[in-house]
């Protein structure tokens, strides 16, 4: 929880920054936050690339681990539907590209931001912290209510590394390499499903 409070204190301080308009204009361009993107994609690509635990785990549990990731993905497409439907005045394809962060707010919303709005990317980074803080906060509470993969799926690509102490506490330890593969797969899915959807909206290029 702590690292998702330090994300939203920088992006309160970068907010209030703007608004009083503190930076200099040259910071002020799209073309930081592009940057910033490509510099978020080379580190990803590193901390997977130089992770051989997932390759491990599915050496031991086979091709049934990927069911894990894909339940994760049915069921957020699924609630984020159910959700839009009640709540908000959105695209539906909006409303998805913000549900397939999976928690991975840091990357989700700053493509978002890139490839739609800064007010969807906004509206990502809010929604993918919560669900962070929500998995920290309730994760004890999923295993008793839903079973011992609850935790993992709630906490989505965070469950590789956030979340995974306190999976690993609510579901226990022979869940740790599940959960770790789990957030390894989804962190590798965020940035092609989010463009992916995000292209589907209509009246963007």
């Amino acid at each position: 929880m702590r690292a998702s409070l330090i994300i939203l204190a920088f992006f309160a301080t970068g907010l209030l920054a703007g608004v009083l308009g503190l930076l200099p204009a040259s910071l002020n361009g799209q073309d930081l936050s592009t940057w910033a993107l490509y510099l978020l994609m080379f580190l990803v690509g590193i901390s997977i690339g130089a992770d051989h635990r997932a390759l491990d785990a599915l050496k031991s549990h086979g091709l049934k681990l990927f069911l894990v990731p894909l339940a994760t993905i049915i069921g957020t497409f699924a609630g984020v539907t159910v959700i839009h439907i009640l709540t908000t005045n959105l695209l539906l394809g909006e409303s998805l590209a913000v549900g397939a962060g999976f928690g991975y707010y840091s990357l989700s919303s700053i493509i978002i931001g890139e490839l739609h709005s800064e007010a969807l990317g906004v509206t990502a980074l809010l929604a993918n912290v919560m669900r962070e803080i929500i998995t920290l906060l309730m994760a004890p509470f999923f295993m008793i209510w839903f079973g011992k993969l609850a935790p993992i799926t709630a906490g989505g690509a965070t469950s590789m590394d956030t979340t995974l102490p306190i999976i690993t506490r609510a579901s226990g330890k022979d869940f740790a390499i599940v959960s770790l593969f789990h957030g390894m797969v989804l962190t590798i899915l965020v940035p092609l499903l989010v463009t992916f959807i995000v292209s589907l909206i209509p009246g963007l290029q």
